[in-house]
C-alpha cells in the first residue's frame, strides 16, 4: 500500500510539473506590440465577407488589420506607407481558372486576324504578313471563324493566292482546327491518300482531296512543322500576358496546358523575379516526362500540380465536342463517324489516367465541352473516388458548354468541380458556328453556371484566352449576371443560367481560392490572409450591372506588392 501511495504521489507530481510547462508554452501570454504595416491603404470601399470596411494594414505581405482608421492607427508607424484611396473599391485578387497565356503572348508576335475578320480583311492581313517574310518562311497566326466566311468554308486554295511560296498555319479561334494552304500540307505529306489520324480529321472535298481545313489531331500534322519559339521568346511571350493579366487584377491563375517549354519559362521568370500571380500549370497529361521532371520546374509561385486532359473537341462547325445528341447536319459535307462529336480516350483508360494521377496528388483538369464528354470525365472521378477514397483534390471539367442535368449532382456526389468560360456566351461569330451546329433546344441551357451553384458544386471561371480576344474577367463578371452583350440590350443567351453579382464576385475569389487550395490564405479581405488585392474604379456593387465590363483597374497588389498600377504602368502595359 505504501508503494502504490508513492506511486499514487509521483505520478500527481509528473502531472503538476507537465500543468506547468503547457501552460508556460501554450498558456495566456502577453501580446505582442501590433505588427507595424508596411503598407495602409485607407478610405477606401472595402469589400470583406463581414461588410464593408475602410482601411487595410498590411505587414509583410499579410493582412493584420481590416476595419476603421482607428482599426488601423496601432500598425501605423514612420515606416509605414500609406495610399489613400480617396473612396475607391477593394475587392480580393481575382482567379482565372483557365487561361492560355503563351498562347496569348506568342499570337502578339504572329499574324493576328482580328476575330470576326471578312474573308477579305484576313486576305489582306496576309499578304501583309508575307511582305515581311522571305519566301520559304512559315507564316503562323490565328483567330480566323467559320461564320465569317458564310456559305463557303475557308480552303487551301484562298491563302494559295496571297501566299503562294510561303507555307501557311492558321489556327481557328477555338484552337481546335488550323486552315493551312496548299504548301505547308505538301511539307505535312497529306494528300488525297492520307488517312484521318487517330481523333482527327482532314477535312475533304467531293473528290476526297484535302481542303486545308485540319480538324483536332490532325493540327498537329502541319503543326509541328512550324519551327518552335526559342526559350527567350517564349518566356517574353508569357511575361507580356502575365502583365496584361496583372492589368486587369488577375494575381492567380491556370495556366491549362503546359508544356515543357512553358514550364521552363515560368521557372525562369521566377529566377528573375518576374514571377508575380500565384500560378497552378496543368501539364499535358501524355507528356510523361515532364510530370516525372515537374519537381524541377516547381517555384513559390508556380506549382506544376495539374494535369491536362483533352476529352473531345469544339461544338463548333468542326462537330467534334462529344455530344449526346446528334449534331445538325453540314449541308454538303460528309459528318459520318461524328455525329455526336469525338470522345477522344475510351473510358476504360480515362479511368486509369484520372485514379493514377489522384493517387499521385495531381489535380486533374479536363477539356470537356460537350456533355457526353462532361459526363464521362465525372465518371472518371468517381472511379479515382472508388479506388482511392477522397483524396481531397477538387478535379475539375473544363468549359461545360452543355451539361445533362443529371450530372450536376454527380459531380457534387463525389467532390468533382466544374470551370465555366464566361467569356464565350454573349452573341460573337462562335456563338454562331455553335448555334447552327447544335439543335437550338440546347442553347438554353449554354453554359449552366447557375444550375451547378444551385446543386452545390464548386463552380470557378476561366477566360480561355487567347480563344477568346480579351482576359478582361470584368466583361465576364457582367456577362454572368446579364447572359448579353457588354452593355446590354440583343439577344439573351440562356437567360434561366443568370446568377447574382456576388455568385460572380465569389467564383472569381473564394470559389477559385479553395479549388487552388489557397482559400486559407487569399480570396478574401480578412486579417490574417495575405494582401492580394486589387483596387477599381467603381463600386461595381452601386454600379448599373450594364457598366461592369467597363471597370478599369487602379492598383493590383500581391503580398503586399504592388505589382500594377495604372499610373505607372510598366512598358509591356
Amino acid at each position: 500500500m505504501k508503494l502504490r501511495s508513492v506511486d499514487l504521489t509521483l505520478a500527481v507530481l509528473s502531472l503538476g510539473l507537465f500543468a506547468l510547462r503547457t501552460s508556460a508554452q501554450f498558456g495566456p501570454t502577453t501580446a505582442p506590440p501590433p505588427a507595424p504595416a508596411d503598407l495602409v491603404l485607407k478610405d477606401g470601399h472595402i469589400y470583406t465577407p463581414s461588410g464593408w470596411a475602410d482601411s487595410i494594414a498590411i505587414h509583410k505581405g499579410v493582412i493584420v488589420a481590416v476595419g476603421d482608421a482607428a482599426a488601423i492607427q496601432p500598425h501605423v508607424d514612420s515606416s509605414t506607407r500609406t495610399i489613400d484611396l480617396k473612396g475607391e473599391t477593394v475587392l480580393p485578387g481575382l482567379h482565372d481558372m483557365h487561361v492560355h497565356p503563351t498562347g496569348a503572348g506568342m499570337a502578339e508576335m504572329g499574324c493576328k486576324l482580328p476575330q470576326g475578320s471578312s474573308p477579305e480583311q484576313i486576305f489582306a492581313i496576309t499578304a501583309s504578313c508575307v511582305k515581311s517574310h522571305n519566301p520559304g518562311d512559315w507564316i503562323t497566326g490565328r483567330a480566323w471563324e467559320a461564320a465569317s466566311f458564310g456559305a463557303t468554308p475557308p480552303n487551301k486554295e484562298m491563302l494559295d493566292k496571297v501566299a503562294p511560296d510561303n507555307p501557311v498555319v492558321f489556327n481557328d479561334i477555338s484552337g481546335h482546327s488550323v486552315w493551312v494552304n496548299s504548301m505547308a500540307l505538301r511539307l505535312a505529306h497529306i494528300s488525297k491518300g492520307t488517312p484521318n489520324p487517330p481523333n482527327g480529321i482532314i477535312e475533304r472535298d467531293a473528290n476526297g482531296e484535302p481542303t486545308g481545313l485540319l480538324r483536332e489531331a490532325a493540327s498537329g500534322m502541319v503543326s509541328r512543322l512550324v519551327p518552335p519559339p526559342t526559350p527567350a521568346e517564349t518566356a517574353q511571350a508569357l511575361k507580356w500576358a502575365l502583365d496584361t493579366m496583372l492589368a486587369q487584377g488577375i494575381t492567380a491563375l491556370d495556366d491549362a496546358a503546359v508544356g515543357e517549354n512553358v514550364a521552363q519559362a515560368y521557372a525562369d521568370l521566377s529566377d528573375r523575379g518576374e514571377l508575380h500571380q500565384r500560378v497552378r500549370g496543368c501539364l499535358i497529361y501524355q507528356d510523361e516526362g515532364l510530370i516525372s521532371r515537374r519537381g524541377l520546374y516547381a517555384r513559390d509561385r508556380f506549382s506544376p500540380s495539374c494535369i491536362k486532359i483533352f476529352l473531345d473537341g469544339v461544338p463548333t462547325d468542326s462537330h467534334t465536342a462529344a455530344m449526346l445528341e446528334d449534331y445538325r447536319p453540314m449541308p454538303g459535307r460528309n459528318d459520318t463517324g461524328r455525329e455526336k462529336g469525338l470522345l477522344m480516350i475510351p473510358p476504360e483508360k480515362l479511368n486509369e489516367l484520372v485514379t493514377r494521377f489522384d493517387a499521385m496528388g495531381l489535380t486533374v483538369k479536363f477539356h470537356a465541352a460537350g456533355d457526353a464528354a462532361v459526363h464521362e470525365g465525372l465518371e472518371a472521378i468517381a472511379a479515382a473516388r472508388r479506388a482511392n477514397g477522397y483524396t481531397g483534390l477538387f478535379h475539375d471539367t473544363g468549359h461545360n458548354s452543355f451539361v445533362q442535368s443529371g450530372d450536376f449532382q454527380l459531380a457534387k456526389s463525389i467532390g468533382a468541380a466544374m470551370e465555366f468560360s464566361p467569356y464565350i456566351w454573349f452573341p460573337s461569330p462562335i456563338i454562331d458556328d455553335i448555334q447552327k451546329a447544335v439543335e437550338p433546344e440546347l442553347m438554353k441551357r449554354w453554359i449552366p453556371v447557375k444550375d451547378a451553384l444551385d446543386a452545390g458544386v464548386l463552380s470557378v471561371p476561366g477566360s480561355d484566352w487567347s480563344v477568346v480576344p480579351t482576359v478582361n474577367p470584368w466583361i465576364a463578371i457582367e456577362t454572368l449576371v446579364t447572359r448579353q452583350v457588354p452593355g446590354g440590350g440583343g439577344e439573351v443567351l440562356g437567360a434561366e443560367e443568370r446568377i447574382t453579382l456576388k455568385q460572380a464576385i465569389d467564383m472569381y475569389t473564394i470559389n477559385s481560392a479553395r479549388q487552388q487550395y489557397n482559400s486559407d490564405r487569399v480570396g478574401s479581405i480578412e486579417n490574417g490572409k495575405l494582401a492580394d488585392l486589387v483596387v477599381i474604379d467603381r463600386n461595381i456593387f452601386d454600379a448599373p450591372i450594364t457598366t461592369v465590363h467597363d471597370t478599369k483597374v487602379l492598383l493590383t497588389i500581391i503580398n503586399g506588392e504592388v505589382v500594377y498600377d495604372a499610373t505607372h504602368p510598366s512598358p509591356n502595359q
